[in-house]
């Protein structure tokens, strides 16, 4: 009998510390779905008084490959009585020339409404320089990397793989330059004189744009737009970039140049979470979840860039050689 009484007590000790553990572990999931809306209110503006003026901060960052949560976000932005000016927030080295330019419209769209300014947190180069110079000011760190003025088509060449694996891939077309480039055999000078006709088409569109957003003459412009970079510091001189300094002296400017009430907070807005799943979107909300904002921001940019490049199209992107 007390063996059996010992029994029952241990039991009912068990139970208690189960329904313990239970409650505390239910109680950190509810913490933790909090803290994750909290923050992700707090990226939308939304948390703060709809009449709290401040300054909105959108970030730029991974391969720029067009996103549609991206211009709803600069559109809500645009629309809100709140924000009071904008900084671009940019560390990207581009990304496809559509996305790009789409961006770049975008934000020249928000400069209608707001004032903005872009600051390199590191890199804006290609397509991210095709996005900074859409705004009013661009600041940058005495270390940043800028420009790779320039424009690439790339694609694989398979055909000596092939050759060596005993695969043949026969084609039939209407005509010579359907579907080229093919990869399955080697580029005809036709082809490659097709392409390269569209890829200085589009540079020239992106020398025009740093031309006129940037006020350079040729002369100027033909010393920077030979696909390098360069860093924050020669960058100025160059006319790249107006000013050096970090985010402070970005605000500084909205706040001088443009009449923005002094000392407003700056709040990041965050683009709404796009539908569909996939691998990438998956393990970048788990790093969001653990606390890994960079992380996650990597993820999904690898995940677009992955995308982007399937689908094939002209890069605006600086990739250093491996």
């Amino acid at each position: 009998m007390a063996a059996d009484a010992e029994f029952l007590i241990d039991r009912r000790r068990l139970r208690r510390k189960l329904t313990l553990w239970r409650v505390v572990g239910i109680g950190a999931l509810v913490v933790a779905v909090g803290a994750v809306g909290y923050r992700a209110r707090i990226g939308e503006g939304r948390f703060f008084a709809v009449n709290q003026d401040q300054i909105a901060r959108i970030s730029i960052g991974g391969f720029i490959a067009g996103s549609d949560a991206t211009r709803k976000l600069i559109e809500r932005v645009g629309k809100s009585d709140s924000v009071k000016g904008v900084v671009l927030s940019i560390s990207s080295p581009g990304g496809t020339t559509t996305g790009s330019e789409e961006l770049y419209r975008n934000i020249r769209a928000l400069a209608d409404k707001k004032p903005v300014v872009a600051f390199v947190d590191g890199t804006a180069a290609s397509g991210a320089y095709i996005t900074a110079i859409a705004a009013d000011h661009i600041v940058a760190r005495e270390t940043a990397l800028v420009g790779s003025i320039g424009v690439l088509f790339q694609y694989p060449e398979v055909s000596g793989l092939l050759d060596r694996v005993g695969v043949k891939v026969e084609t039939v077309k209407s005509s010579p330059l359907k579907a080229e480039p093919s990869g399955f055999a080697p580029t005809s000078p036709e082809a490659r004189a097709a392409l390269s006709a569209i890829v200085m088409d589009t540079y020239g569109w992106f020398r025009g744009l740093v031309a006129q957003r940037r006020g350079m003459s040729d002369e100027q412009l033909n010393a920077v737009a030979d696909g390098r970079v360069f860093s924050g510091r020669q960058s100025v001189p160059l006319k790249l970039v107006d000013e050096l300094g970090d985010e402070r002296k970005a605000v500084a400017w909205l706040e001088t140049e443009r009449k923005i009430q002094k000392d407003l907070p700056v709040r990041d807005w965050k683009p709404k979470a796009e539908g569909g799943l996939t691998l990438w979107s998956s393990l970048g909300t788990a790093a969001d979840l653990a606390g890994f904002d960079g992380l996650a921001a990597r993820l999904r940019a690898l995940g677009a860039e992955t995308t982007a490049i399937g689908q094939g199209g002209l890069l605006a992107l600086w990739r250093p050689a491996p």
